[in-house]
């Protein structure tokens, strides 16, 4: 079995057995309908992925990687906050007439900042430390910017990742890891895309900076399952599993601004049937 699934079955059977329910309390998000969206939830999940080991894919159902790659690169090699430079629809509930979220994820990554090295935007900034100072303790990024909260039509959700390079006994490479800080998660429609794109990140950032993949640390404050996704994800945690799949970039590729999604391939994905008309409170 793939050991996201481990984790994934692990994690969900923890709220739906430990969570809190926040049914008739005072929340945001709604369901379609106009009813409030209740979740029961856990707080400071933490889950751990060796990516040296396995990409961490699920099997209980299908991953699109390529299209978590895709939004990805929106994110961070594009720097974009508009829809119309990604190929889906999944932030069309948050984009204006002019297709922008505001000046959320992309956009606060592509904001130049002056360091002592000179003008940089976060993501050039970790690129440079990785390469010139990989020991540092201080190389991350955080799109939780507070002043411009109030032009961002949704408050990020994966809002920082720290990196931190060890290196392995015998081995001439340095080891890249990372943590991902997530504030709020919705587990059923989130979880494994969220995990497989930042997977990817490491392995981007690993390569150019020519290191080797470490671990990726998932931190989650508040992850929840909505009430109206609660059969579903017993259903799916229920399901037969298989091995990982088989995913690699392009090894040719050296430059952090030249991954294109052909440049990812994904072999031996055998999962569970895909769970279609998922519910997404808004």
């Amino acid at each position: 079995m793939s050991y996201a699934d481990q984790v994934f079955i692990h994690m969900c059977q923890d709220i739906l057995d430990n969570g809190c329910s926040t049914e008739g309390e005072k929340v945001r998000p709604k369901w379609e309908d106009g009813s409030y969206a209740y979740t029961i939830k856990r707080f400071g999940v933490v889950n751990r992925y060796d990516l040296s080991k396995e990409f961490p894919a699920l099997t209980l159902r299908r991953t699109a990687i390529k299209s978590a790659f895709d939004e990805l690169l929106w994110i961070w090699q594009k720097k974009s906050n508009n829809i119309r430079d990604l190929n889906s629809h999944i932030w069309d509930s948050w984009a204006d007439e002019n297709g922008s979220i505001g000046k959320a994820y992309g956009y606060q990554l592509g904001v130049k900042h002056q360091y002592r090295e000179g003008m940089m935007d976060q993501v050039d900034r970790v690129i440079y430390d990785l390469k010139h100072n990989p020991y540092s303790r201080r190389i991350m990024t955080n799109l939780y910017v507070h002043q411009d909260l109030h032009e961002m039509n949704l408050y990020p959700c994966a809002y920082s990742m720290t990196f931190n390079v060890t290196k392995k006994p015998g081995s001439e490479k340095l080891t890249l890891n990372a943590i991902l800080n997530q504030r709020s998660q919705d587990v059923l429609t989130a979880n494994n895309w969220n995990v497989c794109q930042y997977a990817l990140l490491v392995h981007m950032m690993a390569q150019v900076c020519g290191m080797e993949v470490g671990e990726l640390v998932h931190v989650i404050a508040d992850a929840h399952i909505y009430d109206r996704h609660i059969p579903l994800v017993r259903e799916l945690i229920s399901r037969p599993v298989y091995d990982a799949p088989i995913v690699r970039l392009n090894p040719d590729v050296t430059d952090f601004y030249a991954f294109t999604t052909d440049d990812l391939t994904v072999e031996n994905y055998q999962t569970g049937p895909q769970i279609r008309n998922i519910p997404v409170a808004i």
